[in-house]
Parts: C-alpha cells; sequence; structure tokens
C-alpha cells in the first residue's frame, strides 16, 4: 500500500507543502537548511581532526589553550569569530 509513490502522490506532496508554508518561505527555508548542513559538516570534520591531533600527543603534556576561527559556512568570513579552546581542567 505504502510501497509506491507515484507521480500523482509526489505532486499532491508538493501541492500540500506549498500551501502550508508558502512559495516565499520555501527558498529561504532551503538555503537556510544547506547552511545547516554545511555547519554540521565542517564541525564534524573539525572535531574529527582535533580527535586525531589530541591522540598524538602526549597525555600528560599541558595543552595550550589556542584560538580557532569558527565560521557559519566555508568562506563566509561576515560570521566568523574566534574562539577560545576549553582547556581540561580533570585530572587522569
Amino acid at each position: 500500500m505504502f510501497g509506491r509513490l507515484g507521480a500523482p502522490e509526489i505532486l499532491l506532496i508538493l501541492v500540500v507543502v506549498v500551501l502550508l508554508f508558502g512559495a516565499k518561505k520555501l527558498p529561504d527555508m532551503a538555503r537556510s537548511l544547506g547552511k545547516s548542513a554545511r555547519i554540521l559538516k565542517s564541525e564534524a570534520k573539525a572535531m574529527k581532526e582535533d580527535g586525531n591531533s589530541s591522540s598524538q600527543t602526549a597525555p600528560t603534556g599541558e595543552q595550550s589553550s589556542a584560538q580557532r576561527t569558527i565560521q557559519a559556512s566555508p568562506g563566509d568570513v561576515t560570521s566568523s569569530r574566534p574562539v577560545n579552546e576549553p582547556t581540561d581542567t580533570t585530572k587522569r
């Protein structure tokens, strides 16, 4: 029953979406969704790189609190801001 979506069903879904959100809001919603996906991807990549670099350093040494810049999307310099990395205060 729900296994196959044909052209009439997809068209009906699109009409309902346009009626609910309006034609003016859809491009803005798609743009913000794309920006959010880029932010998530860049932060995941940064976390993966931080994990790789921290596993290569000695765990007994004190890590410096270096600043790095977080950008809203790659290439977007208007919304970038420097951020102080939190220091690990737990003792092992």
